[in-house]
């Protein structure tokens, strides 16, 4: 037998398979972080939008409540809401120094009535 030590090592195996390795890893890694898989969709005619309006439920600092522009107390609020269908959407505007109390209240009352199309309205910072 000949017993000679290794005198040079073959590592073109190695870098293959780690390439590979690499190769899985950025892929899954790019999916986890998107959350999704990319796909190009097929095309369509353009079909007509439904427009719809959002419900407007604004609160104000001083802890005024508005539904479409009318001013409204908590309980005629929640009147009102009872009487439009659950597929209804609403849109949220708080005053940034409302008590956070009087935005979960609204929110809750929401959500009791079975309203799952909720939105809060924000301001891009500027910086």
């Amino acid at each position: 037998m000949d017993e000679r030590p290794f005198e040079n090592l073959n590592v073109i195996p190695f870098v293959d398979i780690m390439l590979v390795l690499l190769t899985i890893v950025l892929t899954t890694a790019s999916f986890i972080a998107t959350g999704r898989i990319p796909v190009a969709l097929p095309q369509a005619s353009r079909s007509q939008v439904e427009k719809h309006q959002d419900k407007i439920i604004q609160l104000v600092a001083s802890g005024d409540i508005y539904f479409d522009n009318q001013p409204v107390s908590k309980d005629e609020l929640e009147e009102r809401l009872k009487s439009l269908p659950p597929d209804t959407s609403f849109l949220i505007r708080a005053d940034r120094d409302l008590q956070f109390q009087k935005f979960i209240d609204i929110a809750d009352m929401l959500r009791r009535l079975n309203f799952t199309r909720v939105a809060v309205q924000t301001q891009n910072a500027t910086r």
